[in-house]
């Protein structure tokens, strides 16, 4: 187990070296200065070559990519993100306070998916072919297919603009006015939740059927156990292995979807942030915030693979 655990942290940590490399070197592929974006049209006039260049300077931009490249990540090793262009402030401190708002939306997202769809897709499965299998797995299909900025724009038209029963935008921490986050949040909870919901009560009804096709469950029906026994204690719990697989899918799919939803409702989290970087060019800013998703994604992915063990005593890391 613990061989097994330096090994794929090891690789984990070689992921995490390539998608920085890969995030570095994109950004300086895109059309465009990012020195010109810190000043306006008025002021560019007044601005000589010379100048220019001394900005350049300033912020590291005329170094070789590979210095720059150096520089960046040695500093990343040190717990330093780097300075936003826009601002001088620190890209560490600017992620720490986005990164509680994203996760606040994204866990209770993942929650859901949880809490109604593993019990939605075992009452597929346990009432196979009746109208309420056929109902919720149909919905289930709608909700994987459906796309969530579309989703959040129908919501906002109906739930803010027609009804007036929430808040089109913004995000207020619920530490200075629990309501009216509650509220703020409804809405990018749901645009989150839908495609994972579906897609747990996809693969619950498939997996659960799967298992109650095998003989010890056969056994349990034969010793006249209650249906509810033989659900939560004999089925459920191998029906799950897949299922905390697909778990592990959607949380790296909602932080992905975190910037459309942000960027939809207005969201100061990390997927606005990254969004707003890109859009100024500010190198610094989305440098970190997707090397940030990504440390996040590598490491969900190890304790995925780290539960297999406990729903499963026949999976051995060897």
């Amino acid at each position: 187990m613990t061989t097994y655990f330096i090994r794929r942290l090891a690789l984990g940590f070689i992921v995490i070296i390539l998608v920085s490399l890969v995030i570095f070197f994109m950004m300086r592929l895109l059309p465009g200065d990012p020195i010109l974006v810190l000043i306006s049209d008025e002021e560019r006039s007044e601005y000589s070559p010379e100048e220019l260049e001394d900005l350049r300077h300033e912020f590291g931009l005329d170094r070789p990519m590979v210095v720059q490249y150096v520089d960046w990540i040695s500093g990343v090793l040190h717990g330093d993100l780097g300075q936003c262009l826009i601002g001088g402030s620190s890209v560490g401190e600017t992620i720490k306070k986005r990164v509680p708002i994203t996760a606040h939306i994204g866990v209770l997202a993942f929650l859901n998916s949880i809490v109604i769809g593993i019990p939605i897709g075992m009452v597929c499965a346990v009432r196979r072919g009746t109208w309420i299998d056929t109902v919720l797995t149909l919905l289930a299909n709608g909700g994987i297919t459906v796309p969530i900025f579309w989703l959040g724009i129908i919501l906002i038209y109906i739930f803010a603009l027609i009804l007036g029963l929430l808040p089109t935008f913004g995000y207020t921490s619920p530490l200075e006015n629990f309501w009216l986050n509650t509220k703020q949040i409804i809405m990018p909870v749901f645009c989150l939740s839908v495609p994972a919901m579906a897609s747990t009560v996809r693969l619950t009804r498939s997996a659960m059927l799967e298992v109650m096709r095998q003989d010890y469950i056969r056994t349990a029906w034969s010793k006249g156990l209650r249906e509810r026994v033989i659900i939560t204690r004999h089925a459920l719990k191998n029906g799950l292995i897949p299922v905390i697989t697909l778990k592990g899918l959607t949380l790296r799919n909602i932080i992905g979807g975190s910037v459309l939803v942000e960027t939809v409702f207005n969201i100061p989290g990390m997927g606005r942030l990254a969004v707003d970087g890109v859009l100024s060019h500010d190198y610094a800013v989305v440098q970190g915030t997707l090397l940030v998703m990504a440390i996040a994604v590598v490491f969900i992915n190890l304790a995925v693979d780290l539960t297999y063990g406990w729903l499963d005593p026949r999976i051995r890391y060897d």
